[in-house]
């Protein structure tokens, strides 16, 4: 009898809304209103200096956060150096030093990780 058909039941990769904690994003964009000027174009993450030598992708935080997905977000944030290449290259004018700094603040005030 085969018992392992080289397949396996991978669990589900929709996002759940209704579950999700939008807390973060809203501390942020309360503080930092460009917040929600992102376009997702990745020029902030193609200059990060963190993103040459680690997994830091600010892109990707930003869409975790408008997401209401924050596991693991205060590591990620970690790794920011806030140099401000992402800031000076934003189409946007995003504020993007700001931002991560509302983000850890809302982390700290809001979450108490």
């Amino acid at each position: 009898m085969i018992k392992n058909w080289g397949y396996k039941i991978v669990a589900g990769r929709q996002i759940d809304f209704d579950n999700n904690d939008f807390s973060i994003a809203d501390f942020v964009r309360k503080h930092e209103p460009s917040s929600g000027w992102c376009i997702g174009c990745g020029s902030c993450t193609a200059t990060c200096s963190a993103a040459q030598f680690t997994s830091f992708n600010p892109r990707k935080i930003n869409i975790l956060i408008q997401r209401g997905e924050i596991k693991g977000l205060a590591d990620e944030i970690a790794k920011c150096m806030l140099c401000g290449k992402c800031q000076l290259v934003c189409p946007q004018g995003i504020n993007t030093r700001n931002v991560i700094h509302n983000i850890k603040r809302a982390l700290e005030d809001v979450h108490a990780f």
